[in-house]
């Protein structure tokens, strides 16, 4: 009888499922969350009332003092980021779309940054900082994440825009 045996490589494995580990916002920081805005009919671009959410994230952000604005390069979630980069005078700060969480984590060190994501990086955010509750999944959510001096993370909620 032919018997064939394989080898698996388990920790290689696991290393390309496992999460990122110890990702966590450093004392002092904010990091605010949202989804872009509404689409118009699934395609890349805002509908009128989605320019008119852009426009209200203005707004709801005036009393966190964002010092950066970050994005995918998504040509909705940039048309979203337009009139906060604006009204700051900022620009807007392009991270891959498939695991943002580091990069916003090492940004947000002492600051306050704003991520304008999708729903797909918006829950991977939220299950790599292991934080409770739904993450902000829908148009003028705003989740507003802020670590005290010793670290610890309070998360604020937030809506805007038209409804």
């Amino acid at each position: 009888m032919f018997r064939r045996t394989f080898l698996l490589s388990l920790p290689a494995l696991a290393a390309c499922t496992v999460a990122p580990q110890g990702l966590s916002l450093a004392p002092n920081s904010t990091l605010i969350l949202t989804r872009h805005a509404d689409r118009q009919d699934n395609l890349d671009l805002l509908s009128a009332k989605g320019r008119e959410r852009a426009r209200a994230l203005v707004a709801a952000t005036k009393d966190l003092r964002v010092t950066r604005i970050h994005a995918p390069g998504i040509d909705r979630n940039l048309e979203t980021a337009a009139p906060l980069a604006r009204a700051l005078d900022l620009p807007v700060e392009r991270i891959p779309q498939e695991q943002p969480t580091a990069a916003l984590v090492q940004s947000a060190q002492g600051r306050s940054v704003i991520w304008i994501g999708n729903k797909g990086n918006l829950t991977r955010i939220w299950e790599d900082l292991r934080l409770s509750g739904p993450a902000p999944l829908d148009y003028g959510d705003l989740a507003i994440l802020r670590a005290d001096a010793n670290g610890t993370v309070t998360i604020e909620r937030r809506r805007y825009g038209p409804i």
